[in-house]
């Protein structure tokens, strides 16, 4: 391993609050705070108590920026070796790894203390469960050492859900596993299309992510795979679990015609890095719609507009019979 523990360099007081931040990998810390939200809204029935959402999504947004914290620390040899993350906080000597490790423990514990306080032991249980699964699972025994690491590390990215689902309930439902199961079959095709962008930087630092070790026509083959399951699975929200129905049905079908189909000419074509791209980037406005087309779903006024909509029709075709 490179020794990257070199002297913190900093201009100012903000330039250190700015590394800190940068630790947390933010750009990472939204989408799941959007599963997290929309496990509430539907465990809710569309209403979910204002204070409790900001809590729980505060709750999470620690956890996840311990978790990313913490990755930064284990995988500083790496991100030294990269020239694309070499200006990351840790290798590039702006932070120390043990003063990384205190802010990471800080956040865990804040978060943790958040949830058994203020919303319930079964969410801090889950968030701390999802730490500590990316951490020992996916970033110790998978990453450096399995093509699978991200199919099998995927289950912490898909724990928010079950946080906000248990958040609201204070347990778990078939529901709750679903959306789970969603996102979980989600997360490969997502992070594929990402590692068929910078392949090379893997191969560089010998992590065998997928294109790395079954290359890049492999790789689209299982983007297609994974997405054909992940798009119909969407829909058990419908049928037969009924917690989800026209509006969300509508939303889900056309964003998983544009999935299916960016994912089948990734497949024609797995080394254009333009369509890897921008398959990368659907996907995560995908999950984002979808999540947004579930709270849409859930609201008591779309339940109105539907009912009211049916019954319109259901007149117009009433009249058309008679006329």
């Amino acid at each position: 391993m490179i020794d990257t523990s070199f002297s913190p360099r900093h201009e100012n007081f903000l330039a250190v609050l700015k590394s800190y931040y940068q630790l947390t990998k933010p750009r990472i810390i939204p989408l799941l705070l959007i599963t997290t939200a929309a496990a509430m809204w539907l465990a809710g029935r569309g209403q979910v108590d204002p204070l409790q959402l900001l809590i729980t999504l505060l709750g999470g947004t620690l956890a996840a920026a311990s978790a990313q914290t913490l990755n930064c620390i284990y995988d500083q040899d790496i991100d030294y070796e990269m020239v694309r993350t070499r200006k990351r906080p840790i290798p590039s000597g702006r932070v120390q790894p043990r003063h990384a490790l205190a802010f990471a423990i800080v956040l865990a514990a804040l978060s943790c203390l958040l949830f058994i306080t203020f919303i319930n032991w079964l969410s801090a249980l889950l968030a701390m469960c999802g730490l500590g699964f990316y951490m020992l699972v996916y970033t110790h025994l998978l990453k450096r050492h399995s093509t699978q690491n991200i199919v099998i590390g995927g289950a912490a990215g898909a724990i928010p859900p079950l946080v906000g689902w248990a958040a609201v309930t204070g347990e778990l439902s078939w529901t709750a596993w679903l959306l789970f199961a969603i996102i979980f079959l989600w997360t490969p095709p997502h992070f594929w299309a990402l590692a068929l962008m910078i392949r090379d930087d893997y191969a560089q630092v010998n992590v065998p992510m997928l294109p790395v070790v079954e290359g890049e026509v492999e790789t689209g083959r299982q983007i297609l795979i994974y997405t054909l399951i992940v798009v119909p699975c969407s829909f058990l929200l419908i049928y037969p679990l009924g917690v989800s129905g026209v509006i969300y049905g509508a939303i889900a079908t056309l964003l998983g015609a544009i999935f299916l189909k960016k994912a089948w000419q990734l497949r024609q074509n797995p080394g254009d890095k333009g369509l890897a791209k921008s398959t990368f980037k659907f996907s995560i406005l995908y999950m984002m719609l979808l999540c947004a087309g579930m709270v849409a779903d859930s609201l008591p006024v779309a339940h109105q507009l539907v009912a009211t909509l049916g019954h319109s029709l259901q007149a117009l075709m009433s009249f058309g019979c008679t006329a």
